[in-house]
């Protein structure tokens, strides 16, 4: 006799390995949202900890850019104070050396036989006009002078006869340059 299984062994064998792949399928699935939200929630606490770094960091900045405002503005204080400095020991200097060259002037100038009109003094340079008896009285002017160590470059810029009281006398006009004597040493070094 014969027996025929009825039962579909075959299709009940493709049920079950589908049944198996689908379970498989959605079990990778489960599988990888996980990690995905693992690896999310990873990511979110990382952003949330740079973000709360960043503002701590500009809180920070902030306190910091208070101070450098407040050194730029030492600094500048600084500067212009150095700059007022600079001005009063150049003044000083200048002033000094106006009384040396004024010193000078007279010391050298032979008031038997000459006289100054004018003296002007700007800058570093110096501007004598005066009346003597005659030339070598100008020319020893002009040599003391040049021997003096505030004064330099003495130049005759006019030189005339004129009329005083009834005499002849020559009329000059001098040109100088003027300046300290340690400027010059230190120019030299």
């Amino acid at each position: 006799m014969l027996k025929i299984n009825l039962l579909p062994i075959r299709q009940l064998q493709k049920h079950a390995r589908a049944r198996h792949e689908i379970l498989g399928f959605g079990a990778v699935f489960i599988s990888l949202l996980l990690i995905l939200g693992v690896v999310a929630l990873l990511q979110t606490s990382k952003a949330s900890a740079i973000q709360a770094e960043t503002t701590r960091l500009n809180q920070e900045k902030q306190t910091y850019d208070k101070v450098l405002t407040e050194i730029k503005k030492l600094e500048a204080d600084k500067k212009e104070l150095e700059n007022k400095i600079t001005i009063i020991k150049q003044l000083k200097k200048e002033s000094s050396l106006t009384v040396h060259v004024l010193d000078e002037v007279a010391a050298r100038l032979d008031s038997a036989r000459m006289w100054l009109t004018s003296l002007n003094q700007q800058g570093s340079s110096l501007a004598l006009t005066g009346i003597a008896l005659d030339n070598k009285t100008i020319a020893d002017f002009m040599n003391a002078l040049d021997a003096s160590p505030f004064i330099s470059d003495v130049n005759l810029s006019d030189s005339s006869l004129t009329q005083v009281a009834g005499q002849e006398l020559k009329a000059f006009s001098l040109q100088c340059a003027i300046g300290s004597p340690t400027e010059e040493t230190d120019k030299t070094n």
